[in-house]
């Protein structure tokens, strides 16, 4: 293989880009010994934009000559990721990783390599037979395609179980990948592009590798639902996404429904080859008085090609007068990976085809014409240009761009009108129908299509019934729809509407720091703003000591108290800590939690001094012996009678949840309950708790394994906006700021400090120290990493004050 500095040099050069590649021969023919092909041949790339595209298979054809002692390679001109190309700008590198549909011997390996990269720009991976056997027949196409086509292995004969040697090859095969993208890579410049399923982890060990990458993956397949992925052992290793436009780790993940489009340039060609035009003339003989429906699908068990026959046959029997008039073209390309389930598809398929033949056949006229592949595209391309309806009937299929293949070699070309008879500017009707399966990805993209239920025979034969019979202004009608959206979202919209959203999701990556969590598979990218750092206490304790007027607010749960822990009482150490603190005159201490007053008051009975804020600031007391003071918001409580009914169904479904009913709030916790079937429910109770309370004056939220229902205008942000103006009416001037949280109402906390720091209008607070608890992105400039690490900072502090009494700290807690 090439080494790391001559894939470095290598790195700098480039071939010209695909329009301009008639300069270099489509065809290389590369002998035993390569030596005689230069990289000086190449032109320097400099600083060009570069997208590396990663796929199972490169966009390479290969074959040995007849002596079998030449290798040679051309353009696979059907491959889509070569086609993608087209929607990039034209001044970008594309550069492939992928492995070759031919097995190269491993003494041939560097120099065909070295061929392929300079002369296609391509960097082959080479994966050991048994290694590809096991990746790609075995976890690939016999456990993930059927799982992701909602097949579960419930026998053997069903599919494949999960073998874990199978999924250690796919493990070390998207490894190899890996290493052939890092050999070539520019991490700091090139965006990268991995396709499909076969390498759903590779992201992971690039982003492992490079932080910020820019990476964006594109599957071509279909996403089962959470109850078929749920069953894959290994389903955490593969699946590590975000949400929607939102942020992940502190990343913002973008996720997008992009349906790919077909090559209207080359389809277009096809069309206008003599030769095509040739054999549509011949196949408009064959079946002349016929009407065609047309089927072209690969030979796979969710293709519905069984389901297909069994509708021809149910159309033939209940419409007599069709019987002789009705064929139906069913091409088949070659399966994609071998085993008994495809042979006993191809079994089933036969046999059906056969009977519905000798039973409705005659002399003459064949019901079902079986037509096994490899077929040219210009032989397709034949076929569907005399068809009167294509038929799509997968019974779970992801993009499938048949129907738009369909509808652009209905729409003709110039030489097909003429080889069809149509004078020369004449205007040729431009019809078809297609009939399409709601379960492939591209039925919401053909609004004119006849959508059907595969499994449903009847509901079949009666759509196939209706193309046949449909008039010819609707066939057209339907047409130009079709037309118009395929020919305008074609594989180069697709690319670029891919490549402009990978670049928008890409802007930020170097406005923050990166931090690698986590092992193995497990690993994650966080990703932090670049002033965000740990607290440390020596650092603070000099701020601490330098000022006079502190405040000290402190969440409880998460922050002072580690959620797991069941006795959620504090410990002495958290008691006298808080107390040393309170005896300081010159420090302002808060516990602020979403507890209720009772809770509160009971646990922290202890600290005399110190002030609680109960329910998120709907109710304050300064010190013990201060009354609650509530914070002014009405005290019309009726909407609960709403919410209450709501949380008990939900309840009552949920085994290990129950409510909280505080004062001024309700909150419904599933931290006990099935961790899955809980955030589900709690999504759902959201959403009904959003829509009966829409007219009352609450806010519904989701926090850490709950939902709560509390008034509006109640806050952790207000807390700290009342307390600090509280404290400036009394005349005392702060000098000092420290917030620790650890959640979401927490961030309302910091965001409510950050607004107070930057107001010009504000009196300043020289020392501010907002902290989080956890490596995690947040509205707070600092973080500690544990609860552990927050009681040991306010020890810290207690130590750096001047004690009030010749008592220390260290005595307080007993220690010598």
């Amino acid at each position: 293989m090439l080494s790391r500095s001559c894939l470095g040099l290598l790195n700098l050069v480039s071939v010209d880009d695909y329009q301009a590649l008639s300069r270099v021969p489509k065809v290389m023919a590369v002998p035993g010994d390569v030596a005689e092909l230069e990289i000086d041949d190449v032109v320097s790339s400099g600083t060009q934009e570069r997208r590396i595209i990663v796929a199972n298979q490169l966009p390479i054809r290969a074959c040995r000559d007849a002596e079998g002692k030449r290798w040679s390679f051309e353009w696979d001109s059907d491959s889509l990721v070569l086609q993608l190309k087209d929607g990039f700008p034209s001044d970008v590198e594309v550069l492939y990783v992928g492995s070759l549909k031919a097995e190269i011997d491993a003494s041939e390996q560097e120099e065909v390599a070295q061929v392929l990269l300079e002369r296609f720009r391509c960097v082959p991976t080479f994966l050991p037979a048994d290694v590809y056997n096991r990746f790609y027949h075995g976890f690939c196409k016999h456990y993930l395609w059927p799982l992701f086509h909602y097949m579960l292995p419930m026998s053997p004969s069903q599919g494949a179980r999960f073998d874990r040697a199978q999924w250690q090859a796919y493990v070390l095969a998207n490894k190899i990948f890996a290493d052939k993208v890092t050999e070539v890579i520019n991490p700091d410049e090139d965006y990268v592009w991995v396709h499909d399923y076969h390498l759903m982890i590779l992201p992971t060990f690039l982003r492992k590798r490079f932080h910020r990458v820019k990476l964006g993956f594109f599957l071509h397949n279909t996403f089962p639902t959470s109850e078929i992925y749920r069953t894959i052992p290994v389903r955490d290793d593969i699946l590590r996404r975000g949400y929607i436009g939102l942020d992940y780790y502190g990343r913002t993940v973008t996720i997008k429904i992009l349906p790919a489009g077909i090559h209207m340039g080359q389809l277009e060609s096809v069309l206008s080859l003599p030769h095509t035009a040739f054999r549509v003339k011949e196949l408009k003989e064959q079946f002349r008085g016929k009407v065609v429906i047309l089927g072209v699908d690969d030979m796979d068990i969710f293709k519905g090609i069984s389901l297909k026959f069994l509708a021809m046959g149910q159309l033939l029997q209940l419409h007599e007068d069709l019987r002789g008039r009705v064929v139906l073209v069913q091409i088949l390309n070659p399966a994609r990976s071998r085993g008994k389930d495809i042979q006993d598809v191809k079994n089933e398929s036969e046999a059906i085809a056969k009977e519905i033949n000798e039973k409705y056949g005659k002399p003459g006229y064949q019901p079902i014409v079986f037509i096994n592949g490899p077929v040219s595209t210009q032989e397709k391309a034949a076929y569907y240009a005399i068809s009167e309806c294509c038929l799509v009937n997968a019974v779970r299929d992801g993009m499938n761009l048949v129907p738009y293949t369909y509808t652009v070699c209905r729409q003709g070309s110039v030489a097909l009108d003429k080889a069809l008879g149509v004078e020369d500017g004449a205007v040729r009707p431009k019809h078809s129908v297609i009939v399409v399966s709601e379960f492939i990805g591209c039925s919401p993209s053909l609004s004119g299509a006849i959508r059907v239920n595969p499994w449903n025979i009847d509901d079949v034969s009666e759509a196939m019934n209706s193309a046949i019979t449909m008039a010819e202004a609707e066939k057209q009608l339907r047409h130009e729809k079709h037309y118009k959206y395929i020919s305008s979202h074609d594989v180069a919209y697709w690319a670029r509407s891919f490549d402009q959203d990978l670049e928008r999701a890409c802007r930020e990556h170097y406005l923050k720091r990166c931090w690698g969590v986590g092992l193995g598979l497990g690993f994650r990218i966080v990703a932090l703003d670049p002033t965000f750092r740990k607290l440390c206490v020596d650092n603070i304790a000099s701020a601490y000591r330098a000022t006079h007027n502190r405040l000290i607010l402190l969440d409880y749960d998460g922050t002072m108290m580690p959620q797991a822990s069941i006795n959620k009482t504090p410990s002495s150490e958290v008691i006298s800590v808080l107390n040393y603190l309170c005896s300081d005159p010159q420090n302002v201490v808060f516990i602020v939690s979403g507890r209720d007053r009772d809770c509160l008051s009971n646990w922290f009975s202890p600290c005399e001094k110190l002030g609680l804020s109960a329910e998120h600031g709907y109710f304050t007391r300064w010190s013990k012996d201060s009354p609650w003071e509530t914070c002014g918001l009405t005290t019309d409580y009726d909407w609960k009678m709403i919410a209450e009914p709501v949380m008990a169904h939900y309840t009552e479904a949920t085994d290990g949840s129950f409510i909280e009913h505080k004062e001024s709030a309700m909150v419904w916790h599933h931290q006990l309950a099935d961790p899955s079937f809980g955030s589900s429910q709690a999504k759902e109770l959201l959403d009904h708790l959003e829509s009966v309370l829409a007219n009352e004056p609450v806010v519904v939220k989701r926090g850490q394994h709950i939902v709560e229902v509390k008034p509006q205008g109640v806050s952790k942000g207000i807390v700290v906006e009342n307390l600090i103006s509280t404290m400036r009416s009394e005349g005392k001037s702060l000098d000092f700021l420290l917030c620790i949280g650890d959640d979401r109402s927490d961030e309302d906390m910091f965001e409510s400090i950050a607004r107070s720091v930057s107001n010009p209008d504000l009196p300043t607070i020289s020392k501010v120290f907002a902290c989080t608890v956890g490596q995690k992105p947040s509205m707070a400039k600092y973080y500690l990493d544990d609860t552990t690490e927050v009681i040991k900072l306010l020890e810290g502090l207690a130590t750096a004050s001047a004690p009030p009494t010749s008592v220390t700290f260290q005595e307080l807690q007993g220690t010598p």
